[in-house]
């Protein structure tokens, strides 16, 4: 049965989410893309006015390098705590849309088809922050003000690693000081079943270079001239075996082991391995497979390594007989709590020079630990309550996320249990091509982050 207070609230959103849309469609039509530096400052001045006209205060963070940080403030209203603050992280930054020509609609002109809402940063991460301000304005207009201090930080890095983001949170510690945290993202399963994290995994992304020539060749030389594409195949080729298993030495050193707790919540992860490969086309059995590990296991505490993309020579329509003066590859290792990216690219260096690769050379493009909440936090129970009423539906929480983010950071500085929480859905692409969100979703998840705003003081004094 749905409560007074929540029903009243689900009028509420109902009647706002109208303007919401439109909002988050403005918002969606600057082409926000980090690692091509465009539209930032477009991008920070309407965040900031979003914020303002919800009746918050903001300050843009931008003395420290990088994309500016977006500072949000709500204070409790005179019948709320104002000795509790909750922390929303968001980022305004979305990936490249390419490939273009798989899009079936305009990737920064938002279209509304079928109950859903497609555009570039639907999902990940622009509707969060707008739900996120709405369910702001809901309690603002439902209870007469705000029942706890709320803070956000929205940063404009995070597609690229948030490489400029620790000396922002240390130098500005007290502002963004709070008790809990709401992370960016999350959704919906498969079977409708809201789906959270209270962690995520931690990245060391490289890149690998060979050269053997100042120029391409004619291939006929490749009679007596070395490949630079054979060499470096033939150096990844030492890295990870037929059944998949990573072979350089020291990379699995100092994993932390899942606690009682985190073994049992990966368990009850649910996990149909025909509608994976239903949803992503799978041509090849699963990888666990070869390796004997539950994929729900390998998912949560297991670190990966995978070739994101390589370059070398020729690749365009017909032929062209050239030996490759150099080579290159993308290499992407998300990593489990205990692991540390420089360690990571030093063991790989390492590897490589013993092998007899001296000439491969691995740089690091981007590095992020890994970071696991405190499940028994009432903080998290609180979470998971209150998307049970209003989804009506079973919950499900994962330890931590197979994705990457600074989450890490957070924890270390600000010590406060962190959840992550949204309104994608299993089918929302992001970073791919047709990235959407469900219009139902995007209410229900308005819905939910006020509920749990109108209880926060009161659980985490249970």
């Amino acid at each position: 049965m749905t409560s007074p207070q929540l029903e009243s609230l689900q009028n509420a959103v109902k009647e706002l989410v109208p303007n919401a849309l439109e909002t988050l469609k403005s918002y969606l039509r600057f082409p926000t893309i980090s690692a091509q530096n465009k539209a930032i400052p477009e991008t920070v001045a309407f965040v900031v006015n979003m914020i303002k006209e919800v009746g918050g205060e903001s300050e843009v963070l931008d003395n420290l390098g990088g994309n500016p940080v977006v500072y949000g403030f709500f204070a409790a209203g005179s019948n709320g705590d104002s000795s509790k603050t909750l922390l929303f992280y968001n980022h305004y930054d979305v990936q490249p849309p390419e490939p273009f020509d798989e899009w079936l609609t305009e990737p920064f002109e938002p279209t509304i088809a079928d109950g859903k809402l497609f555009a570039r940063g639907v999902a990940d991460n622009k509707g969060d922050l707008v739900a996120r301000l709405t369910a702001i304005k809901v309690l603002n207009q439902t209870a007469g003000g705000l029942p706890c201090n709320i803070r956000f930080l929205i940063e404009g890095e995070e597609e690229i690693g948030s490489p400029h983001l620790t000396p922002y949170l240390e130098k500005y510690k007290e502002k963004f000081k709070a008790d809990a945290c709401i992370w960016e993202f999350g959704g919906k399963d498969e079977k409708d079943r809201i789906s959270m994290v209270a962690g995520i995994k931690g990245m060391a992304y490289m890149e690998l270079t060979c050269v053997g020539a100042d120029i391409d060749m004619h291939s006929s030389v490749g009679a007596y001239v070395d490949n630079a594409a054979w060499r470096l195949i033939q150096a990844l080729a030492t890295m990870r075996n037929k059944n998949n298993e990573i072979l350089v030495e020291g990379f699995y050193d100092g994993i932390q082991d899942l606690t009682e707790s985190e073994v049992e919540a990966v368990h009850a992860l649910p996990f149909n391995e025909e509608s994976v490969r239903e949803l992503y086309g799978l041509k090849r059995p699963l990888i666990t497979n070869a390796l004997g590990i539950d994929p729900r296991i390998a998912m949560v505490a297991k670190p990966t390594m995978t070739i994101c993309g390589l370059e070398s020579g020729y690749t365009g329509e017909g032929a062209k007989t050239v030996l490759p003066k150099s080579a290159k590859a993308k290499l992407d290792c998300r990593l489990v709590p205990g692991q540390d990216p420089d360690h990571i690219l030093q063991c790989i260096a390492n590897h490589l020079e013993k092998h007899g690769f001296h000439d491969v050379k691995v740089t690091l493009l981007n590095g992020q630990k890994a970071y696991r909440s405190d499940f028994s936090h009432p903080f998290v129970a609180h979470v998971i309550e209150t998307a049970r009423e209003v989804y009506q539906n079973d919950v499900v929480l994962a330890p931590n996320s197979a994705g990457t983010g600074p989450m890490y950071i957070f924890g270390e500085n600000l010590k406060l249990p962190i959840v992550s929480t949204g309104v994608g859905w299993v089918g929302s692409k992001a970073h791919a091509p047709n990235e959407s969100i469900r219009l139902k979703d995007f209410e229900q998840g308005i819905v939910h982050m006020a509920y749990m705003l109108s209880g926060f003081s009161a659980a985490l004094q249970n």
